[in-house]
């Protein structure tokens, strides 16, 4: 059996831009993919915390250390400038590969730059018997 579990998390980011007239998805700072391990076209979940908005789309990068967090298309109804958001991704795991697995958590200050990478390393040890 599968389960869906957290695989990388970009917490507490700002919404610096929404383009309505692009064809979709949210733009990433490639630094911030980079150290959080979510892929170009990857499916994340975003979670708008001023509004309560739960969208799902797909990311792609923005300009590295740019800062950019920019939500393109349908999805840019869902934000104004100065939101903060979460960016998720999930992943699909045998409870085998739970036994090596740990997300990713990476804290940015309100420009979107690196704080801190987090890996969740103790949160499943209860689960690896």
């Amino acid at each position: 059996m599968y389960r869906t579990i957290l695989l990388a998390k970009i917490h507490n980011c700002t919404l610096t831009a929404a383009n309505i007239n692009y064809v979709g998805s949210v733009s990433i700072d490639q630094v911030l993919l980079d150290k959080s391990g979510i892929l170009p076209y990857e499916q994340v979940q975003v979670v708008n915390i001023n509004n309560g908005e739960r969208f799902t789309t797909y990311a792609i990068p923005a300009a590295a250390n740019s800062g950019a967090i920019e939500l393109n298309g349908a999805a840019a109804r869902l934000g104004i400038l100065g939101d903060r958001l979460i960016i998720m991704s999930y992943g699909q795991f045998t409870m085998d590969e739970l036994k090596t697995f740990s997300p990713t958590v990476v804290l940015v200050d309100e420009k979107n730059r690196l704080l801190e990478v987090r890996r969740y390393d103790d949160l499943l040890s209860s689960y690896h018997s």
